[in-house]
């Protein structure tokens, strides 16, 4: 139990890493917070300092959700101190729980007083190294989105929201075996949830108008 505990703080702690601030602040000189939407996400971090450091922000919040995955999970060893009544086995049910610790971290990160991102590119980070075609299908939605609406948030919102689709689709349309379908599932359809509500002043704003659509277009030096 200690070293499960373990797994799941160093998770937190990785994913607590405050990319966006820290890149915000060597480049301009800012708490990307202070900014924007407020937020200490990718998304902001490409709104206000534009789409180069933005990209790079998301990279390395993603980099957090797969080191949590293929690094701190491998600390495990020995028998769950409980019954892994998944069908998954004991390490990749460790993996699952040290990527959520992750995306945890980064939300609600303990270096800048629990306010951080929204978790996307750190969920991103962690899935694609479980569920890899599940993620390049969302990954697909979410370009195709943003490329029409020019809401990323929308598009995170709907790659989200894709990810539990694909997989009942492909288990029971398609009829191709998933494998841990039945605990994957449940597990997708919270992370969608989770998404939805840390998204939820981004769907007010979408219905009244008011939010921030992504301009790839170079600001004008006044």
């Amino acid at each position: 139990m200690i070293l499960l505990a373990i797994i799941v703080i160093l998770s937190y702690l990785v994913g607590s890493i405050p990319s966006g601030i820290i890149v915000s602040k060597a480049v301009k000189g800012i708490d990307i917070r202070e900014h924007g939407s407020g937020s200490a996400g990718g998304t902001n971090v490409m709104r206000v300092l534009g789409w180069k450091h933005g990209v790079f922000v998301i990279i390395l919040d993603a980099m957090k959700g797969a080191f949590a995955v293929v690094v701190v999970a491998r600390l495990f060893y020995g028998p769950l101190p409980f019954v892994n009544i998944s069908p998954f086995d004991d390490f990749t049910l460790v993996q699952i729980i040290a990527g959520v610790a992750a995306v945890i971290g980064h939300v609600w990160t303990v270096f800048a007083g629990f306010k951080g991102g929204k978790g996307i590119a750190t969920a991103l980070g962690m899935l694609i190294m479980i569920i890899t075609v599940e993620m390049l299908i969302a990954l697909g939605v979410f370009v195709l989105v943003v490329t029409i609406s020019k809401y990323v948030s929308l598009g995170s919102l709907s790659a989200a929201i894709s990810i539990p689709i694909s997989l009942i689709l492909r288990e029971n349309v398609l009829h191709e075996h998933v494998s841990g379908y039945t605990t994957i599932l449940p597990f997708v359809i919270f992370l969608a949830f989770f998404v939805i509500y840390t998204h939820r002043k981004n769907v007010i704003k979408i219905f009244n108008g008011t939010e921030n659509k992504l301009n790839f277009k170079k600001k004008q030096k006044s």
